[in-house]
């Protein structure tokens, strides 16, 4: 480890390749396309940052805290959670201990494990959010810590640092949040008859009331009931309820796409008579794991058929292992970074589904996987296939520049460019918005010009799919509009 300050300084041409001829073509093609609006059609920013439009505290509380990239490498090391103030929400949590946590501390922990970070997706974003966003020309290390806490928190005090200011600035021209079905959408709600209510609006994301494994499912589907009244220990009321909260979403948080975080692709078409008898087992706390799935897939296929309905697209992102580690999920709750990939199967999975509604053309799903070994073998055949399919980025584990290369390799050739949606961030991390854009830009851009310099394409197909990989697909495949 060396903590000598090193220079902060970021390469122009970085992520073109190291080919002279890809780098000039690629370089052409991203001064077409670098100044784009951003388009963020799914992500988990808070959306009470753009209704109350308050300066952010301080600099940990912004970075390190939100980030579970960060604090998940961090935690790898030996850093404790309880050290990072990461709120704990979980049964055995105790909020005081997260609350209590000093924020100048935090950074300092940060600062002392920066070496970490070189070579990932999070240090290259912290990177370019220290250079581009904060002018700071030093790599963060413990010798300029104190400097860069207090630069940081002074910038965040002012006017250009509130959030609204830095959608501007960043020229974020629609960003998506994600809320459970349950969510009241206050925020949303509060905004409804402003400007910023055409550039931030909701996704739909019923996991806590269609997931039977949950801990917390029949109490969730007693608050739906509550919401909706509707009876949701019936099949056909449990239905209607989800019908409901999804009118309920497009109306008052403008939401056009659904988003679902199933553990696997499984599908199912029961017949209503089972679907009430497996609704009876699972609201009993007796199903097995089996009916729990079957319950899952079952859904799948019935948000399908809604989506038909009101027109709403629907995200699949199955195969992640959730809350992987039970000690860390015990304290700190969901969505602490221990979530891991697991292997996912797609052909069989969806057969159910895309056998009921899958040629429908008012149908439109975005697939995506944390399972790279699907892309040529299941993912871009079914897309390249199904007029109801388009794949979605490389995601999460995958949100690199290997990883985002990997995936126009392997899927490009069966499923062509117009099958894909373009990129989406998934963060929430705010400020990171701008960079992970601009790596997912200088990407496409590479393997645009590689296509060109191998003469498969022409440069001006290489332009106009450069704008439709960072601006066009995305805006289609969301339904927002030209």
């Amino acid at each position: 480890m060396n903590n000598t300050i090193q220079p902060l300084a970021l390469h122009p041409d970085r992520l073109f390749s190291s080919d002279p001829k890809v780098v000039e073509i690629a370089r052409a093609l991203y001064q077409g396309i670098k100044d784009l609006p951003i388009v963020s059609p799914h992500g988990h920013t808070d959306p009470s940052w753009f209704n109350e439009n308050q300066n952010f505290s301080n600099a940990s509380d912004l970075l390190i805290r939100p980030d579970h990239y960060v604090f998940r490498m961090l935690y790898s090391q030996g850093v404790s959670l309880q050290s990072l103030g990461i709120p704990q929400h979980g049964d055995k949590g105790n909020l005081a201990e997260s609350e209590n946590a000093d924020p100048r501390a935090i950074w300092h922990l940060l600062a002392k494990n920066y070496y970490l970070f070189p070579g990932t997706p999070s240090g290259s974003w912290l990177d370019s959010v220290f250079s581009n966003v904060f002018g700071f020309t030093e790599k963060l290390c413990p010798e300029n810590a104190d400097e860069y806490y207090d630069e940081i928190n002074r910038q965040l005090a002012s006017d250009d640092f509130k959030p609204n200011a830095l959608m501007d600035r960043f020229n974020i021209e629609l960003i998506a949040t994600t809320e459970g079905a349950l969510d009241d959408l206050k925020h949303h709600r509060a905004i409804k008859d402003t400007p910023m209510a055409k550039r931030v609006i909701t996704s739909f994301r019923p996991d806590d009331v269609v997931d039977a494994s949950r801990e917390d499912f029949s109490q969730n589907l007693e608050k739906l009931a509550a919401l909706t009244n509707e009876d949701t220990s019936d099949w056909q009321g449990y239905l209607n309820a989800i019908r409901a909260r999804r009118e309920y979403f497009r109306k008052e948080g403008r939401a056009t796409a659904t988003d679902h975080g199933h553990p696997t692709a499984f599908t199912a078409d029961l017949s209503a008579t089972e679907c009430q008898a497996l609704l009876n087992k699972c609201l009993s706390g007796q199903s097995t794991a089996a009916e729990q799935e079957l319950f899952r897939g079952q859904m799948l296929t019935e948000l399908a058929g809604m989506s038909i309905e009101d027109g709403m697209v629907m995200q699949i992102h199955p195969g992640a292992h959730r809350n992987h580690n039970t000690q860390l999920f015990d304290y700190f709750g969901r969505d602490k970074g221990c979530d891991i990939p697991s292997q996912t199967e797609y052909v069989n999975a969806l057969k159910p589904m895309l056998s009921k509604y899958g040629n429908d053309p008012r149908l439109q799903i975005i697939l995506f996987t944390l399972d790279e070994t699907t892309y040529s073998r299941e993912l871009a055949p079914l897309a390249g296939h199904y007029p109801s399919l388009k794949l979605g980025p490389a995601w999460w584990f995958h949100d690199s520049p290997a990883g985002m290369l990997r995936f126009r390799q392997q899927t490009t050739e069966t499923a062509g460019f117009y099958n894909t949606v373009g990129f989406n961030d998934d963060t929430r991390a705010f400020l990171s918005i701008p960079a992970r854009h601009d790596v997912a830009r200088r990407v496409d851009c590479r393997f645009l010009a590689e296509l060109v310099a191998n003469h498969q394409i022409t440069e001006v197909e290489a332009k106009e799919l450069a704008y439709q990989l960072t601006y066009g697909l995305v805006k289609k495949a969301y339904n927002l509009g030209e």
